[in-house]
């Protein structure tokens, strides 16, 4: 039974960073999903898939895995670039702004 921990992404929808200062213990597949032949349903009959734990912080993640005796592959966030374009949308409102701003 192998975990994987890491710090969630944001969602690529919204500029903001809510919700991805949080840690997130999730279980690796230990099977693969089967078809069930009658419904059509996809099915599995690992039960660990289910759990996704979070935490404050990694080093919380990282006690809770090895004080519960389970694997984890730790993942580190990439650092996020920020992208700054010179005359962009929000210098419309920046307080240097030498002329009025019309539609």
């Amino acid at each position: 039974m192998l975990a994987r921990i890491y710090q969630p992404a944001r969602n690529v929808m919204q500029s903001g960073m809510a919700g991805t200062r949080h840690w997130v213990l999730e279980f690796v597949p230990a099977e693969a999903k089967f078809v069930e032949p009658l419904m059509g349903w996809t099915g599995s009959a690992d039960m660990d898939g289910q759990v996704r734990l979070s935490f404050a912080d990694r080093d919380e993640a990282i006690a809770y895995a090895e004080r519960h005796g389970i694997a984890y592959r730790l993942q580190e966030p990439k650092p996020r670039q920020h992208i700054l374009r010179p005359n962009g949308y929000g210098d419309n409102f920046a307080p240097h702004r030498r002329i009025t701003w019309t539609h």
